[in-house]
């Protein structure tokens, strides 16, 4: 089943086609991965599906009409409550969020996103990892059935870029559906199941790593995506 399809999307800011017409889909349960440069529409592309941003042209079709009570989304900034600790902002966003969280559900999700000795800290005061983890335990505290991440393990450090890892997987082993977007080439090999490739506002190609990589006749993803972003 499909959770979300879109047709012939396309978004224009000040007279700039930044979409191009793409059509694509994210299937129930699946990990899908949204790679390209810097600038290609993928954010954009997040905000269209998130309903923060209308498309100019095109459509986008839901599995279900309240389908916003069901997405969880970690943007590139995620604005935590200043002056509460960890742990009283997931308390804060599930409120936000219709849940009521139990304080065992509050210890299991701090230990879920690897905060377990960080949930007294002020949130503003953790490190940016561990920023980056609360962002992804805010935004899944009311388990929404698929959850949107835009590059989460950017700027980070090899142990935090593992640790989100981690907190993905999880999410797909809980029959969470997971749409990330991301430049490091081996967290996409390791995670996901199928791959849209961007580029200049257009869709290059999509489909699973082994398959693009067979198509294409490269060695690697890393490779694959110099070949489909090359500028033209």
């Amino acid at each position: 089943m499909n959770l979300i399809e879109g047709k012939k999307l396309v978004k224009n800011f000040k007279n700039k086609q930044v979409i191009q017409g793409i059509d694509f889909e994210i299937r129930q349960g699946e990990i899908l991965a949204l790679i390209g440069p810097n600038g290609v529409g993928k954010s954009t592309t997040i905000a269209m599906l998130l309903g923060i941003l209308t498309p100019d042209a095109g459509s986008i079709s839901y599995w279900r009409t309240d389908y916003k009570d069901h997405i969880g989304a970690q943007l590139q900034s995620t604005p935590f409550f200043e002056g509460y600790s960890a742990k009283e902002n997931l308390k804060l966003f599930g409120a936000l969020y219709h849940t009521n969280l139990s304080d065992e559900a509050i210890e299991k999700k701090l230990t879920d996103c690897h905060l377990e000795n960080a949930g007294k800290t002020p949130a503003v005061k953790l490190s940016i990892g561990q920023q980056k983890r609360l962002a992804i335990g805010v935004t899944t505290v009311h388990h929404p059935e698929l959850v949107i991440l835009d590059e989460p393990t950017a700027g980070l450090d090899p142990r935090s870029r593992h640790e989100i890892k981690e907190m993905i997987d999880g999410l797909a082993k809980n029959n969470q559906t997971v749409l990330f977007s991301s430049h490091d080439m081996e967290e996409v090999e390791k995670l996901a199941d199928r791959l849209i490739f961007m580029n200049h506002g257009k869709i290059m190609d999509q489909g699973s790593p082994g398959e693009l990589i067979e198509k294409h006749q490269v060695e690697s993803l890393e490779m694959l995506y110099l070949k489909l972003t090359e500028k033209n």
